[in-house]
């Protein structure tokens, strides 16, 4: 599995694309920031020329987060899942091709996410105004965000390796976590042991989260790792199990 994976992160590193969407992804983030500062500038009653509104760009923008997330994924389960046959040929198990290169996409996509993060807590607290405590609640606001975040991930990156085309890929990802919670409310509302479910789905997680966040309120929630890890847990089960029986062309 070590050599295999030496070769897939030898492979990724070498993606063009995956260096350029790290590098518009954090060109986002300064020219945010910087719309924010010179709007304040011109305008000293500029509502939005906070540190708070500029983190709730990320704290609310989970569907921006899904897109990067699908982009990272498309570097080792995109085109090069037409090589596959070959890596099986030699004797590398489905296993280790499934974990590899999970694990691979989701180190660097997890190591941009913390240089974003710092990179936004750093021009949040130097260029807008702070309220002492916006980068604390942010943080927190994040921790509760990454179980969703991730099993986003893992759901991507199963779909791709079982050969799901990119529009269904994109049907499911807006019913599962952007419609889920409105569908399951209209669904579940004349159960009465049932009609909470719906505050459990990602979409009403992520809401619930920025709410907070923007009140002044937010504080780590166990429900947001609960829905995210048994989420993970679903899709990765399918995700490997359905891998290890698949043909491969």
């Amino acid at each position: 599995m070590i050599n295999y994976l030496k070769s897939e992160r030898y492979r990724l590193l070498r993606k063009k694309s995956l260096h350029i969407t790290s590098l518009v992804c954090l060109l986002l983030l300064v020219a945010v920031a910087t719309v924010l500062y010179y709007s304040q500038k011109v305008d000293p009653n500029f509502p939005y020329g906070t540190s708070r509104f500029y983190y709730s760009n990320i704290i609310g923008g989970g569907g921006f987060i899904i897109i990067v997330s699908f982009l990272f994924n498309f570097s080792l389960t995109g085109k090069d899942t037409d090589v596959l046959k070959n890596v099986v040929s030699f004797g590398i198990s489905r296993n280790t091709i499934f974990w590899s290169k999970l694990i691979l996409t989701l180190r660097y996509f997890l190591l941009l996410s913390v240089i974003g993060i710092a990179l936004m807590i750093g021009l949040g607290e130097t260029l807008l105004t702070s309220d002492g405590q916006s980068a604390k609640d942010f943080l927190i606001a994040l921790v509760n965000m990454l179980p969703i975040i991730l099993s986003a991930f893992f759901t991507i990156h199963s779909l791709k390796l079982l050969k799901v085309g990119d529009v269904y890929i994109f049907i499911v990802m807006l019913l599962v976590f952007v419609f889920s919670g409105d569908l399951l409310r209209i669904l579940f509302r004349q159960v009465t042991s049932l009609n909470e479910v719906y505050k459990y789905t990602p979409d009403a997680l992520l809401h619930d989260n920025l709410l907070h966040f923007m009140n002044h309120t937010v504080t780590f929630g166990y429900q947001y790792w609960i829905t995210g890890v048994l989420l993970s847990s679903i899709v990765l089960l399918i995700g490997v199990t359905k891998f290890a029986k698949q043909t491969i062309d």
